[in-house]
Parts: structure tokens; sequence; C-alpha cells
């Protein structure tokens, strides 16, 4: 059975779908953008974004059960390619090995103008 994840630890959701949905023991995080606790949408520099953006997505995944270390697969989003080095460097702080499979997409037009948007799928 499907069961929506919701947290007050990220922001909520702005349209029709959920934080995150859980569906046999397999967690699919909504695409997160740097929106801070108080709603705000925080547009800085990159390492910066990153790091709001991962933490939102630390918060879901701990309502879901979940953590990093049960992530298997990431989709990074980023306004420019060119800021690849600088996203690696911040989300090594937060997944160890074995790393989850990944994908990352540039010259993306992100919602709100943000320079990075991060999906994942985890497990419970």
């Amino acid at each position: 059975m499907k069961r929506e994840i919701r947290t007050d630890g990220a922001p909520l959701p702005i349209g029709p779908y959920s934080q995150a949905v859980e569906y046999g023991g397999l967690i699919f995080v909504s695409g997160q953008i740097p929106i801070d606790s108080s709603g705000q949408l925080r547009k800085g520099d990159i390492e910066e974004e990153t790091v709001i953006v991962l933490d939102n997505i630390k918060n879901i995944l701990q309502k879901a059960g979940s953590d990093f270390t049960k992530v298997i697969y990431v989709q990074i989003f980023l306004k420019d390619i060119d800021d690849f080095a600088k996203v690696n460097k911040v989300y090594e702080r937060y997944f160890t090995k074995p790393f989850p499979a990944r994908a990352v997409v540039g010259g993306v037009d992100i919602p709100g103008g943000a320079n990075i948007e991060i999906t994942l799928m985890a497990y419970k």
C-alpha cells in the first residue's frame, strides 16, 4: 500500500505531490530545491543551496524511517553543470561508500531560479 511521507522538517508541497511516498519498503523523495525551514527559497552559492536541499532530504528520510546509508539512487539537476565539483564536495559529507547510483543533468531551468534540485530513492 502506498503511504505519504510528510514532515515539517522540509518544505511542504506547493502542488499536487507528496514530499515523499513509501511503497513496498522503498521511499521515493520528490525533487527538493533550497527552501529553508521558514519556507523561503534561499538562492545563494551552490554549496549553501546543496546543504539546504540535503538537510531537507535528511529530514524526509528520517520521517520515513530511513537515512542516507539506505539511498540507492540519486538524480541531481543543476542550473550550471560547472557547479558539478562543488556539489560533489558537499555530497560527500552526506553519502558514504558504497555510494548510490546517480545521474547529474546540467543546463536545467529549476523552479524559483534555484541552482539545484535533488530527488532520490531509498529503502526503509
